[in-house]
This record gives structure tokens, C-alpha cells and sequence, in this order.
């Protein structure tokens, strides 16, 4: 289905397998499709790995879109993913529009599966809601409860992808590939209240006692090799972050970490937005670990972690909670269809959890609308 965004390289043929690069940045979808063909990583993306083994399986769009975008953007393409933002007209398909949209445009998705609607478009939110929201012919998208969904104006990034996965939907709906939507309506019907929020963060937290970062094995040698180099440092660097400390743990017995390092690390968690707890929640949720995903949503709250993205994001957390399973897969061999699938799994979910803390300026959001309307 063809797209009107400028910048975006929709499919790549490598071998027998495709993959979708989305990334809405034209300097960094062209590098992104240079080392995709060229099976490595380079330019601006960190360490972008793919495993293709199985001949004519389709990885998009769970794959690539989301793990590529967010190691590819870095400071050298930040101008670059203003001016395709800014250039991009509306997202549009060839696909005639159906008649009787409901006001509700998720509700009527939500309802028939399958596709009705010919544009997308962003659009400022009415009333007293500020921030952006993406139509479906005029009518606005909504969460499950039926709140508006509406992205915050220092998000443009967060806005356009989430107006892209609407847009490049083809006939029927596939909610699996809609990651930054239902990112975004987390953000909005899981935190409604401060009770909701108080629940979610005393759920979070408990991931601490069973991380998979501290429970560490002595043997075999392999594993403790990966334990090393995926595991130590992230151990120091939240106690150098947080001055708190946190024991690794090798007793089949176990303990648990201190009440001050939980406490604290709660109180840090308890300040994160909605969208930053929405995204903390689900990295936890893939890496099963309370500290990866607090090491990357540090590194993408931050206004540097763009810059420090090539040095630990994405793929970085990726293999930090893969260290187990690389290690059995060193020893007896991959398992095909299930952690190919896997590898490119986690990595499409942490590429979301990065891509939906990108910040930008307000005025941005304007710029893009007014382009679009423009055009």
C-alpha cells in the first residue's frame, strides 16, 4: 500500500526474507536500508541485528520498524527528522473511503477488522485537550475506555508514527502492528486516576526482587561470560545513578534487595509521566527486568540519550535480557520459528518503549500540521 510520508523506504529485500523500515527520517531510512542489504551495522544505527534463516518468512511489520527507527536516530539525523516531519503531507493510501464512519473511528476498527478509511491525518486537539490527535477521515481516534487519544505536543515523533501505523494498514486491521497506539492509550486509560498510578508502580517494583540482572549463575562458563558483559554494568550503574545498593544475587535461598533501594527506586519511577510509565511498564513487561528498562528509559527520557543512543539503547537492552538464552543457544543451536521470532519480537517492543519518549519542541507540531493542510 503506498504512503504519502517523504523518507520512508517501505520494504527491503534481503535474501528471502522482508522487512519494513519505517523510520520516518530520511538520512537515517536510507542507512538503515544500506545495512540491512549489507547484513551489518553501520552509520547511525546501533548495532541493528536480524536473524534471517527461514526462507519467505515476513517479519514486518513486528520486526525492523520500530528497533531501526529508534537506534537510528541520533544527533546527525535529528534536522533531518524535523524537515520529513514538517515536509510530510497527509497519510494517505489509494483505498476509497466507506460510508457511514461512526464518530469513533477506533470503535468502528475495533468492530469490522478491516479497513474503511482512505486518509490519516494529525490534528490539533479540540477543546480543552492540548496535544495532537490522529483522524481517520475526519474522525478521531480513542482509546478502549473512549477518552480521545490525544499525544502530547512535545511528541510530534510519538504523533506521526502512530498516524503511520494507522495509515499503512491495508485491508484487514491487524492490531499487533499498532505498538505506538497502544502504547499511547495505555498512557491514557491505565493512569486515569493517582490510584491507578500508585497500583502500577507497586506492581513494577516488585520486578526488583526477582531480577533477572541480579540472579546470576557461577557456572558455566559461557553464561558467565554474557553475565560480565550484559549484567555488571548495569548493576553499577544504578548504584552509581541512585546511590543505592543492589546485591547480585547466587544463592539458590535468594534475598532481597534493601528497603532504602526500593524506596527509592519506587519514588523515581512514581515521577515518570504518563507515557514514560506507560513505556517503563512495558519494558519490564518484554525484558522481565526492573533495571534494563530503567537503564533505557533513562537514556530516552533524556534530552543527551539521543546522542548516547549509539552507546546503549536498544539493542543494548535487547541482549542485556537475552543473556540466558544466548547462552543456551551458544551451547545446542537456535530453535527455528521461536527465538528468531523472539529475537526480532523484543526488539520491535523496546524499539516502541524508545521511539514514544522522543521529545521535541512544541512549535514542531504546528509546523507539521500546517505543512500537511498545506499540501
Amino acid at each position: 500500500m503506498s504512503s504519502a510520508l517523504p523518507g520512508l523506504r517501505p520494504l527491503t529485500q534481503m535474501g528471502h526474507s522482508i522487512i519494513r523500515v519505517s523510520c520516518p527520517c530520511k538520512g537515517a531510512a536510507a542507512q538503515a536500508r544500506q545495512s540491512i542489504e549489507a547484513g551489518r551495522s553501520s552509520g547511525t544505527i546501533a548495532n541493528a541485528r536480524h536473524a534471517h534463516s527461514t526462507p519467505q518468512r515476513d517479519l514486518t511489520p513486528t520486526s525492523a520498524p520500530f528497533a531501526l527507527a529508534a537506534a537510528s536516530i541520533n544527533a546527525t539525523s535529528r534536522s533531518s527528522l524535523r524537515t520529513s516531519l514538517i515536509s510530510a503531507r497527509p497519510f494517505s493510501s489509494g483505498l476509497s473511503a466507506r460510508a457511514d464512519v461512526q464518530d469513533s473511528a477506533t470503535a468502528r476498527a475495533d468492530l469490522t477488522k478491516r479497513r474503511f478509511w482512505n486518509k490519516v491525518t494529525l490534528s490539533k486537539a479540540k477543546g480543552q485537550a492540548a496535544g495532537l490527535t490522529i483522524e481517520l477521515d475526519g474522525r478521531p481516534l480513542k482509546t478502549p475506555s473512549g477518552a480521545l487519544l490525544v499525544v502530547p505536543q512535545d511528541r510530534p515523533l510519538l504523533a506521526s508514527l502512530i498516524a503511520r501505523e494507522w495509515a499503512e494498514q491495508e485491508r484487514i486491521l491487524k492490531s499487533f502492528t499498532l505498538p505506538l497506539t497502544s502504547l499511547a492509550a495505555r498512557a491514557i486509560d491505565g493512569f486515569a486516576t493517582p490510584e491507578d498510578r500508585e497500583k502500577v508502580c507497586d506492581d513494577l517494583i516488585k520486578y526488583l526482587e526477582t531480577d533477572t540482572v541480579c540472579y546470576q549463575e557461577e557456572e558455566p562458563p559461557v553464561l558467565v561470560k554474557l553475565q560480565q558483559e550484559h549484567w555488571d554494568p548495569l548493576i553499577s550503574w544504578v548504584r552509581s545513578t541512585f546511590q543505592v545498593e543492589v546485591n547480585p544475587i547466587t544463592s539458590l535461598l535468594g534475598s532481597s534487595q534493601s528497603p532504602d533501594t526500593t524506596s527509592k527506586l519506587r519514588s523515581h519511577i512514581s515521577k515518570y509521566d504518563s507515557l514514560e510509565l506507560a513505556a517503563f511498564e512495558r519494558a519490564v513487561m518484554s525484558t522481565k527486568s526492573f533495571i534494563i528498562a530503567l537503564k533505557l528509559l533513562e537514556n530516552s527520557r533524556n534530552a543527551t540519550a539521543i546522542q548516547e543512543a549509539e552507546e546503549w539503547g536498544v539493542e543494548e537492552a535487547a541482549q542485556a535480557a537475552e543473556v540466558e538464552v544466548k547462552s543456551q543457544t551458544e551451547k545446542w543451536g537456535e530453535v527455528e520459528d521461536t527465538h528468531d521470532v523472539d529475537h526480532e519480537d523484543l526488539r520491535a517492543r523496546l524499539g516502541s518503549v524508545a521511539l514514544g519518549l522522543i521529545k521535541d519542541d512544541a512549535s514542531l507540531s504546528e509546523r507539521i500540521i500546517d505543512a500537511q493542510n498545506a499540501s
